[in-house]
């Protein structure tokens, strides 16, 4: 999957800037207005780079006269000490920018690192790795890109563009059947995806007509089963406490998707260090 630079990028940059330079860098002022600078940033840890288009758009911001070079492209893995980037321009910007910056970067390159890792460990499989809406609030489009960066696929963007029914949506509607029968009436032609918890529910969906069927919290062994009785009339798709050490063994029971909150809830910001010349 190509990733694409979402439409709320700017809106993003400008509440970051906004929050961490409010009416003015008092620090950055000391140093004088006529003051350049060149400097570089270096991964310490093997990572998968993701976050350029916001680390440029926030010196580009800040001031147009600072310059940027990369030396990596979006997407690619680098080891441990890769210089990733050399800057130079106007001291007082580069200082304000470097931390703003560097958080875009840190963040959405540990999306796209631990989103590879789970792709890797499936490859071969058929099985494809999916985010959720377990975002950090304000960053959803930008960390379902950085999945998209490592190698991953998006789930639903959000309440608005496809239909989950849950437990407590069953409960609310009264049955499986009622709960997909109210969602094709109220939005025609949008994908219906159903949480299941037990075979008899998966049976359920099947009959229902969901269009993909989620086993959640399912044992390997449910799992297996579940793929045999659907056989191939609905996408299957793996969810609820999947992790590095079992993920290929999920998807060696033959489901179609697993999806993966770890991948934007449990980050870990990459080892970034901006230092001046």
């Amino acid at each position: 999957m190509t990733a694409t630079i979402p439409p709320d990028h700017d809106a993003c940059i400008r509440a970051a800037l906004e929050e961490d330079l409010g009416s003015g860098d008092i620090t950055a002022g000391l140093i004088p207005e006529t003051a350049r600078c060149r400097g570089q940033v270096v991964c310490k840890e093997a990572a998968v780079i993701c976050g350029r288009p916001w680390f440029d758009a926030v010196f580009a911001r800040l001031d147009p006269a600072v310059a940027i070079h990369w030396a990596v492209a979006e997407g690619e893995a680098v080891p441990p000490g890769t210089r990733l980037l050399q800057l130079e321009g106007p001291t007082r910007a580069v200082l304000s920018g470097e931390r703003t910056a560097l958080n875009f970067l840190q963040t959405l390159s540990a999306t796209a690192t631990l989103t590879r890792r789970y792709v890797e460990a499936v490859a071969g499989t058929g099985a494809r790795i999916l985010d959720t809406r377990k975002t950090l609030p304000g960053l959803r489009r930008a960390q379902k890109y950085a999945v998209t960066c490592g190698g991953g696929h998006n789930h639903r963007m959000g309440l608005y563009d496809a239909i989950l029914i849950k437990e407590n949506h069953i409960l609310a509607a009264g049955s499986i059947a009622a709960a997909v029968a109210a969602a094709r009436q109220r939005a025609p032609g949008v994908t219906v995806e159903v949480e299941t918890e037990n075979l008899d529910e998966v049976d359920q969906a099947l009959e229902a007509g969901a269009d993909i069927i989620m086993l959640d919290d399912f044992d390997l062994a449910g799992m297996g089963q579940a793929v045999a009785r659907v056989a191939g009339r609905c996408p299957l798709e793996a969810s609820g406490g999947v992790d590095l050490e079992q993920v290929r063994a999920i998807a060696l029971t033959g489901v179609d998707r697993i999806s993966v909150g770890a991948l934007t809830k449990h980050v870990r910001a990459v080892d970034l260090s901006l230092r001046l010349d």
